[in-house]
């Protein structure tokens, strides 16, 4: 299985790193087991003391990268000597040494660091304003109400139910929902 981890480093040594990593996945035939290694980073335009607009790389989590590796439920301990001796690691995000071994990131978290740097892209939401759903998740599953309102942004869903005698608007998330008519 396939998981994300934090690799500590010195501050400003990220890129090394990367390169170093991708060379040992090489060297050391770890192909099947490191899969890609990140340094977030974004674009931002600056102005410079004269005004002039520039470029410039900034790093989103200076010291740390970003290491997608194959893990069955324990880190191969062979793949864990091999990334914590590389030069300028520290460790891992998570481990707090004497063989702890450390704790992947939340499948949740790496995906919105993944769509803030654009490598994964959000799917499209096909339910539209006045569709008929019914929630499959939480307080309210079962219920059966029409969408008054869609926040792509947020990932939410507005649906009114027929409760308390009346129309009470719901807010659920996009994979809390099914859509049953369309408008």
């Amino acid at each position: 299985m396939r998981r994300w981890y934090i690799v500590t480093t010195y501050s400003g040594y990220e890129n090394s790193v990367k390169v170093d990593l991708e060379r040992r996945r090489e060297s050391m035939n770890m192909q099947n087991l490191i899969y890609q290694v990140l340094v977030p980073e974004i674009t931002e335009i600056v102005k410079d003391k004269k005004g002039n607009e520039k470029e410039k790389i900034v790093k989103l989590y200076p010291g740390y990268v970003f290491v997608e590796l194959e893990v069955d439920g324990k880190m191969d301990n062979r793949l864990w000597f091999n990334i914590r001796n590389t030069p300028k690691v520290t460790g891992f995000l998570g481990s707090s040494g004497g063989g702890t071994q450390p704790v992947p990131v939340q499948r949740g978290e790496m995906e919105e660091i993944l769509k803030k740097l654009g490598l994964v892209t959000k799917p499209r939401f096909e339910i539209e304003v006045g569709d008929v759903v019914e929630i499959t998740d939480g307080p309210f599953v079962g219920q059966i109400g029409e969408v008054s309102d869609v926040n792509e942004e947020k990932e939410i869903v507005t649906v009114l139910l027929d409760m308390f005698g009346g129309s009470t608007p719901t807010e659920e998330s996009f994979g809390h929902v099914k859509k049953i008519t369309s408008k």
